[in-house]
């Protein structure tokens, strides 16, 4: 296990980056060797915010041509994934070569989605490979079976109807809003490229005989998910998530500026504050950020929202700033970042409001927060299914029409996010059992890490079986 050297390349975006950093910190862990590969911009943020790079972590960075960010509306998809692919292909076979000619060959290369070219590298070199998948099992279900036998059923979807649905072996039954929306006639067209990606790497994988998935959940969470494909080795090794809610290791100088909020969450109530975060990526229109904070303030509870600073160099506009501001400031607390486990498991949390990204599920289950579910788009559709009616750890809020201005897309209107935050908060019948159920998975959660666990032997088990190929 000492010799083990794992080569980890992972696309650019934070959604992937913050598991494979997980996950390298997990093999660090054990004594393994580990290079991590993704982009020039992505890597100088994490030594930035961090003041140093994590311990025993080596970097391969790569330029995908925008090394001072990439901003999907100004940019070419498609263009920008064939530079990535381009130059990232490059970076991995000098990592490969110079790790060779070093004394400390590369025994297994795991790479992250939208990445199929990753394992065409590993091949050249006889270098044994898995793919970290970083959402849920029943994610890569439904991709599989769309690709086999369900596409020209869910072209044709009519997405505005809600009782339309569709089951797939071994899921869910799911309504279109509930199937990630790369697959749906509605995806917006700046992602067109994602589907396509999506495609190459399910035909990749088809192409080897019982391929390595590595899984960003744990038995418990998805036990037929991970069954649910007879011709994939699913592997569950989640949650990829902190356990510690006092590391902060990733939040660096953003964490010295926002820690006022740390005192603010102190001098609340227990189980009394509405924590709200969209994640890393997503920016919600005006007209439903205004119906946000309406619905916030309604509630008369203390809440803490993030809402993240503008990008270097950009001002915020007037038109875009909220109405109720000064009132928002007076009831609640806004951050443009915040250690989100610390508030996970701080004593006052009462409910996450949250856009339902993979990695902020697993830190709600890992925290054993209930959540109020407000999907947006790619696989968060799939992850409030999940939370509301299988693990039932959370409700969704449902959109009321659609809003001309912003475009035809859904608006979901302050009474209704109301509505839901009241029944996770309120200290009844419904509020006690999403508490419980969440207390237990969060119970699961942590025993399949340990020491023995599941998820920690699947990891050994791949390790092992990685370095006996070599």
């Amino acid at each position: 296990m000492d010799q083990s050297h794992v080569l980890i390349v992972t696309f650019p975006a934070q959604g992937h980056i913050n598991p494979a950093l997980q996950f390298a910190q997990r093999l660090i862990k054990m004594g393994i060797r580990v290079t991590f590969a993704t982009s020039v911009f992505a890597i100088n943020r994490m030594t930035k915010t961090s003041g140093a790079s994590p311990k025993g972590l080596n970097f391969a960075p790569f330029s995908d041509g925008y090394d001072d960010g990439f901003r999907p509306k100004t940019i070419d998809a498609k263009e920008y994934m064939s530079g990535v692919a381009r130059q990232g292909s490059n970076a991995l076979r000098d990592a490969i070569q110079s790790s060779s000619e070093n004394g400390c060959p590369v025994t297994c290369l795991v790479y992250t989605l939208l990445l199929p070219w990753a394992s065409t590298v590993a091949r050249e070199f006889h270098v044994p490979s898995g793919l970290l998948w970083i959402q849920p099992a029943t994610v890569l279900g439904i991709y599989y079976y769309y690709f086999h036998g369900y596409e020209e059923e869910i072209k044709k979807a009519d997405v505005s109807n809600p009782t339309w649905s569709v089951q797939f072996p071994g899921l869910p039954l799911l309504k279109a809003k509930e199937l990630p929306s790369f697959i749906l006639p509605s995806n917006d067209p700046i992602y067109s490229f994602a589907l396509p990606t999506f495609k190459a790497q399910i035909e990749m994988l088809d192409n080897e005989e019982k391929p390595n998935i590595l899984v960003n959940t744990f038995e418990a969470l998805e036990p037929k998910a991970l069954k649910a494909i007879e011709k994939y080795k699913m592997i569950p090794i989640g949650p990829l998530a902190p356990m510690d809610p006092n590391d902060t290791s990733f939040g660096g100088d953003l964490f010295k500026k926002t820690k006022d909020y740390r005192e603010w969450l102190d001098s609340k109530d227990p189980n009394s504050v509405i924590y709200v975060s969209f994640g890393s990526l997503l920016t919600l229109p005006k007209k439903q950020m205004e119906e946000l904070a309406s619905g916030l303030l309604k509630t008369g509870r203390p809440f803490l929202w993030v809402i993240r600073a503008k990008e270097e160099g950009q001002e915020e506009k007037e038109e875009d700033k909220l109405s109720c501001m000064e009132e928002l400031e007076e009831k609640g607390m806004i951050v443009p970042w915040c250690s989100q486990l610390e508030v996970l498991n701080h004593h006052s949390l009462g409910c996450f409001l949250t856009h339902c990204g993979w990695n902020s599920t697993l830190e709600s289950i890992v925290s054993g927060a209930p959540v109020v579910a407000f999907p947006y788009w790619t696989d968060q559709g799939t992850n409030a299914k999940l939370i509301e009616d299988v693990w039932k750890t959370g409700i969704r809020v449902r959109p009321s029409g659609q809003d001309e201005e912003e475009g035809g897309g859904s608006i979901v209107k302050s009474d209704e996010i109301v509505r839901c935050i009241e029944m996770v908060m309120d200290g009844g019948e419904n509020g006690m059992t999403l508490r419980k159920n969440v207390k237990k998975m969060k119970e699961l959660g942590r025993e399949a890490m340990e020491e023995g666990g599941s998820s920690e032997k699947n990891l050994k088990a791949f390790l092992a079986e990685a370095g006996k190929m070599m």
